[in-house]
């Protein structure tokens, strides 16, 4: 094969998407809800000193109160520090059900949440048990299209939040999280940060890892859509 000095380029960033399904229902008010604030801003933070030359990181913020609402689009982490995170404001209920809704078809939208990326990483907060019909959406979140093959992270908080369904949202047990008091939230969200820093591989190949952390389209069924990241 002749050789041709076009062939050999840089490789482009990837990048990994973060989902915060955060609980900011009526119970979330006060100290909670500052904590979960100022939790995901070192969670930013954490991930900002992660970012390199092969691997940006964007994170999306769906809450879910007294309304459901796509708080913040896909953001890069670089961004957010010249823009700043909006407060999150507390009330109402608990619709996990509709969030889920929500995050899924963000996931599936393939303008929203592109292919040959890093595996999305998703991570859900709550403190109480979910007000709306919330199976059928986890169900479906878990086990049906590229929503399936996400990273899956919980944290409960406090003593009334629903632990058996956060631990069945959660990919595995070490994905599971508990902040008894409300000073906790920080620390499990920095514990949550460096564990999706370290799973996304630094450099960007195109070979699935064994983790399935990054998805090589060339060898993905081309028939299959669902199946590429």
């Amino acid at each position: 094969m002749a050789f041709n000095p076009n062939n050999y380029k840089p490789a482009t960033a990837k990048h990994l998407p973060v989902v915060l399904l955060l609980d900011v229902s009526g119970s979330m008010s006060g100290e909670k809800i500052e904590n979960l604030y100022d939790a995901t801003n070192e969670m930013i933070k954490v991930f900002s000193d992660a970012v390199s030359k092969e691997k940006i990181i964007d994170i999306a913020i769906i809450t879910f109160g007294e309304n459901v609402e796509l708080h913040t689009p896909y953001t890069s982490v670089v961004d957010f520090k010249s823009r700043g995170l909006n407060p999150f404001l507390a009330s109402g209920m608990t619709p996990l059900g509709t969030a889920l809704r929500m995050a899924k078809d963000m996931i599936e939208d393939k303008e929203t949440t592109p292919s040959n990326i890093y595996r999305p990483a998703v991570v859900l907060v709550s403190d109480g048990v979910p007000t709306d019909e919330w199976r059928g959406p986890l169900d479906n979140f878990k086990n049906n299209g590229r929503s399936s093959k996400c990273q899956r992270f919980a944290v409960a908080i406090g003593n009334d939040a629903d632990n058996q369904m956060l631990k069945s949202f959660a990919e595995c047990n070490e994905n599971f999280f508990i902040a008894e008091n409300v000073s906790d939230i920080v620390d499990k969200f920095k514990q949550i940060s460096m564990s999706v820093s370290v799973k996304a591989p630094s450099s960007v190949n195109n070979n699935i890892s064994t983790n399935g952390l990054a998805f090589d389209n060339s060898s993905a069924n081309k028939d299959d859509d669902d199946d590429e990241f």
